[in-house]
């Protein structure tokens, strides 16, 4: 059977879109080059591909990404009210299944990755208030950016002009929230600046969750010459002793959602994080081309304190109850872009490389000395890991006719994994070992031209996702040394898309989609606090997405993101979720048709923004429907609809705009799940979401020249 018969009604809506476009003049919007699929000068509205473009300015503490993404169809960025664990972040149900970090999704900032080469990414330096937009690109095209691209969510920081306003920015919120930041943007002479530092502070909504957390992002670019353009990225985080209050069991949410495990506080369970980057990007256009050379390094740093008790950690092949990672990255890219014709019709061709390298320190400790826990104790593991990635890449973008264009493209990504063990003891052998994973990537797409407000397309496409170091690092059958038997996970992606908009501003989005993966990675084993990976077969996320922006009138504004994604298992096998635990043998069966865990069925968002004069007036809902918790399926979080409201009142001052604003959250103070914890081996599976919580603020954009 095929999608469109298992989705009628959408098909009948999506073939139905040409009846909704007006034979007018095309809508006036901003260019944007969309840099997702590194086409250079085509506007995404002419792209076989869904990109969602989202601005960053909002009403909420500035300190998030998810304050940012819910309105982006096809994206679940869930909050976890513990700042010791990343934004949870799936793109149609990939990267669903992490319960650390940022996988299965391709991150870059300015574009410098923030995914490393094994696949691994963190939303934390995401510096919101030096931010102009966020783009997020969904479907085949993900693959061209390589390994672990089920989407690709890319933030890009604001250019300084001459005469841009300085921004002070500052909010006050439930439990002693409090965020301030200050943007300094412009030109000075050939300089092109953009300075933004922000800090963000928290007691946490639940018990043991307080956090802080300091930010520093520049942009400073420089027109060398005529077509010469440089530009210098900076970008700093710390984020010292952010406490991890961790999951809970339904037992416990019923009891008290704001409550700590008790193991949490017994080990002071935290995480501290620092990284530093830096990056530069030269770009040179003559004629008919364009050169791009990006190169980037940094150095991030790691320690966790996990609840992990004394007894697993006997064991002489156990590594400790505390995680200390020292982490030296960088890397290349390179890419060339011709801009021409073909028989007469629009033609860009793109060639490029890029190798990317992190060289990490892991040591692990004993969480306890004696009978103090929640210390560091004895050394349990040491060892020296290099992940590296090599890729070349093509594309082809051509208007081959007045009503028809396509891009084509493909990648091939080599991936290779190291580690040295210099901790080898009687009862721990050398763990040393190394992998390589390599394949080719082919995608491509064509458009319909419609008429000037219409776009149909389809698009097909092969991904590629390798384990992580952190999947790799321990082996299923209990034995010493890393996983080195894991397959990468290949996917194949289909997707059938509609774009419309009118000249009044409004926009319709469709698409369908489905992604079939084969030896896709899942728990294998939970035993001593630690999991340990394997590949099981076949799986599929097939599904739709709908985004609709309307004006109404001259000052209200209508948005709506909906989704509907069903993740299921094709082919059924063993796991150990589930009891008993710890589990050291999978013996508990998966059935095909159980959907994968982390994945809601809907996603529901919609926006009613009204602007009368100096005040504005927002309501916001955000529905989920439940979600699983593990592979059995035989536990689910419900799912929760929640509402938000906004108001802000401007005033003009002799040197800028003064805003004053306000936000309530979950203004029905409904109890909900906000998050989960995947396969928890505790069964420990549930985050439970905030009550009701404001925060109100002030912003003065600063006009120096006034």
């Amino acid at each position: 059977m095929t999608a469109c018969n298992r989705l009628l009604p959408v098909c009948g809506l999506l073939l139905a879109l040409p009846a909704l476009a007006r034979d007018e003049l095309p809508a006036t919007l901003d260019t944007v080059q969309v840099q997702a699929v590194k086409v250079h000068a085509v506007d995404d509205f002419d792209l076989p591909a869904s990109v969602t473009t989202v601005g960053t300015e909002g009403n909420g503490r500035g300190a998030l990404v998810s304050e940012a993404l819910g309105g982006v169809p096809g994206l679940l960025a869930r909050e976890r009210q513990n700042f010791a664990q990343d934004t949870q972040l799936s793109i149609r149900g990939f990267g669903a299944r992490s319960t650390f970090g940022v996988r299965g999704v391709r991150l870059l900032v300015d574009g410098v990755p923030a995914t490393m080469p094994d696949g691994q990414g963190q939303l934390s330096h995401f510096n919101l208030l030096g931010a102009e937009r966020i783009e997020v690109l969904r479907g085949p095209f993900s693959a061209l950016h390589g390994n672990s691209s089920g989407g690709v969510l890319q933030l890009w920081s604001a250019d300084g002009q001459p005469g841009d306003p300085w921004r002070l920015r500052s909010s006050y919120g439930s439990n002693a929230t409090s965020s301030t930041g200050v943007q300094l943007k412009g030109q000075a002479a050939a300089m092109h600046y953009n300075v933004a530092a922000n800090h963000f502070r928290t007691d946490g909504w639940r018990e043991h969750s307080a956090a802080r957390r300091e930010s520093l992002n520049a942009r400073l670019g420089f027109e060398l010459a005529p077509g010469q353009r440089l530009e210098l990225l900076l970008n700093a985080f710390d984020a010292p002793h952010a406490q991890d209050p961790l999951g809970l069991n339904r037992a416990q949410v019923r009891e008290d959602p704001r409550q700590a495990t008790a193991v949490a506080t017994q080990y002071n369970t935290r995480k501290s994080v620092r990284q530093n980057q830096a990056g530069m990007v030269y770009t040179h256009e003559r004629e008919q081309q364009t050169w791009r050379l990006m190169g980037y390094a940094g150095q991030r740093s790691v320690e966790q304190f996990l609840a992990i008790p004394p007894g697993p950690q006997n064991s002489p092949l156990h590594s400790g109850g505390v995680i200390d990672l020292d982490s030296n990255y960088g890397g290349l890219d390179a890419r060339w872009a011709w801009h021409g014709r073909l028989a007469g019709q629009p033609l860009e061709l793109v060639i490029g490389a890029n190798a990317d390298r992190q060289r990490q320190h892991r040591t692990g400790y004993e969480n306890f000395i004696g009978d103090t826990l929640g210390i560091k104790g004895r050394l349990r593991r040491d060892q020296r890991d290099q992940v590296q990635n090599v890729d070349q890449f093509a594309q082809a973008w051509w208007q081959f006719s007045t009503r028809w264009s396509a891009l084509v493209g493909a990648r091939h990504s080599e991936v290779r994994f190291r580690s040295e063990d210099h901790y080898v003891t009687a009862g721990n052998p050398d763990d040393s070992g190394r992998r390589a994973y390599a394949d080719t990537t082919p995608v491509g797409g064509l458009v319909f031209r419609a008429n000037d407000n219409l776009r149909l397309y389809v698009s097909a496409g092969r991904g590629f996702e390798t384990p992580t170091f952190n999947e790799l690092g321990y082996r299923a059958d209990g034995g010493a040394g890393l996983a080195l038997d894991l397959a990468p996970a290949i996917s194949r992606n289909y997707e059938l898309g509609g774009k419309w908009r009118a000249q009044n501003g409004a926009r319709l989005e469709l698409a369908l989609f489905r992604a079939d993966t084969d030896d896709e990675l899942a728990v294998a084993t939970n035993s001593g606090g630690r999991s340990s990976y394997r590949n099981i077969g076949a799986t599929r996320r097939q599904g739709v997405e709908l985004g609709w922006w309307q004006p109404i009138g001259q000052s209200q504004q209508l948005q709506l993101a909906w989704t509907w994604l069903q993740a299921t298992v094709r082919e059924g096998y063993l796991t150990c979720t589930g009891l008993p635990s710890p589990c050291t043998q999978p013996r508990n069966p998966v059935a095909a048709g159980t959907d994968l865990p982390g994945v809601p069925r809907q996603q529901l968002f919609a926006r009613w923004q009204w602007q009368p004069g100096p005040w504005q007036w927002a309501a916001e809902v955000v529905a989920a429907s439940d979600i699983g918790v593990n592979d059995l399926g035989n536990a689910r979080a419900p799912g929760y609809g929640l509402l938000n409201l906004e108001a802000a009142r401007e005033w003009p001052t002799a040197h800028g705009p003064l805003r004053l604003f306000a936000r309530v959250d979950n203004v029905l103070d409904q109890r909900y799940i906000g998050s989960v914890i995947v396969n928890d081996g505790n069964q420990r599976y549930y985050e439970p979401g905030p009550d009701r919580g404001y925060t109100v603020g002030v912003q003065w954009l600063w006009d120096r020249g006034g």
